[in-house]
């Protein structure tokens, strides 16, 4: 498979290294890859390189960077043929887990020689897409409070960041927003609004992941009571699998979501990347409009394999 390497050196993992592109690269190589092009620099190119590397003649397009990146990469490879290969180089690596992309770097490039071009959904908020979710409230601004100090986080940087959040639930007023699932809108209070792409699976184990990303659908998850206490309850139970039966957190399957607001701007975090839209935020679901390499070991179905 001929592929373009993507290195974003201010995702979490690559700072400070000095010879990312040619260990990658070799690495690559091993694993039998014929690597195209190596298109190496920080954030304040990525959307040019990423560009760049989808009008190649190449098969795929490796991303070695967080969330973000491969948000952006998404963006420009949706609709090109081109597959999108996440290596686990990021804080979360949401993607790359409900891919079933091992952690360990080695263990990723041997898994992704190997994997199945297959069609996964992309989530849309006023023509910027998420691949994994989109958060408004607290979570919105403490991924801002990450980025800000992300060179420095450690053990002990983690701990503030909790911190912060706790302090964030008693702080920072709920959002007042108005949601119309298709059926007029309805005015709430809240502190934390998540839509995901796709919905999130329940179970000891799985935390905050999903085993289908091709269902064609918008998952809603809404906290209504304004306290600290659910929230913090809530997040609890995420960590241990019985989430979605708490009594305090609404939940809802759509494929297009309004949220209004009084607000000139709304703080939205998209796969972890902040950023301010005007309302009102139009959701939507694009369903299996970007290609991805799954290895075979995840939870793609034969039939679902891209030619």
């Amino acid at each position: 498979m001929k592929i373009a390497l993507v290195i974003n050196r201010s995702s979490g993992a690559l700072l400070g290294l000095t010879d990312a592109p040619g260990d990658l690269e070799r690495k690559l190589a091993e694993a039998g890859f014929e690597v195209g092009a190596v298109l190496d620099g920080d954030a304040s190119d990525l959307s040019a390189r990423i560009e760049r590397a989808s009008r190649l003649p190449v098969d795929a397009v490796i991303t070695a960077g967080g969330d973000g990146t491969i948000m952006t990469a998404a963006q420009a490879l949706a609709g090109t043929g081109k597959a999108l290969g996440p290596l686990p180089l990021g804080t979360m690596n949401l993607l790359a887990r409900d891919l079933g992309i091992p952690i360990d770097l080695d263990e990723a490039i041997a898994a992704l020689a190997t994997a199945d071009r297959v069609p996964i959904d992309m989530g849309d908020v006023n023509g910027h897409v998420f691949l994994c979710n989109s958060m408004l409230g607290v979570p919105a601004r403490l991924a801002e409070r990450r980025e800000r100090s992300r060179e420095d986080m450690g053990l002990t940087g983690w701990w503030r960041l909790a911190a912060a959040g706790l302090k964030g639930l008693y702080r920072y007023p709920p959002l007042r927003v108005g949601l119309d699932l298709g059926h007029g809108p309805v005015t709430i209070r809240s502190k934390a609004i998540v839509v995901a792409n796709n919905a999130y699976d329940e179970g000891f184990g799985h935390f905050l992941s999903r085993s289908s990303l091709d269902r064609g659908e918008l998952a809603l998850y809404v906290t209504r009571r304004l306290s600290a206490w659910p929230i913090i309850r809530i997040s609890a139970r995420i960590a241990i699998g019985s989430w979605k039966q708490d009594p305090d957190l609404e939940t809802y399957g759509v494929r297009e979501l309004t949220v209004t607001s009084r607000r000139k701007l709304l703080r939205v975090m998209n796969d972890g990347e902040t950023m301010l839209l005007k309302p009102p935020l139009l959701y939507r679901t694009r369903p299996k409009a970007l290609l991805a390499l799954r290895p075979r070991s995840g939870q793609a179905a034969p039939a679902e394999a891209a030619a």
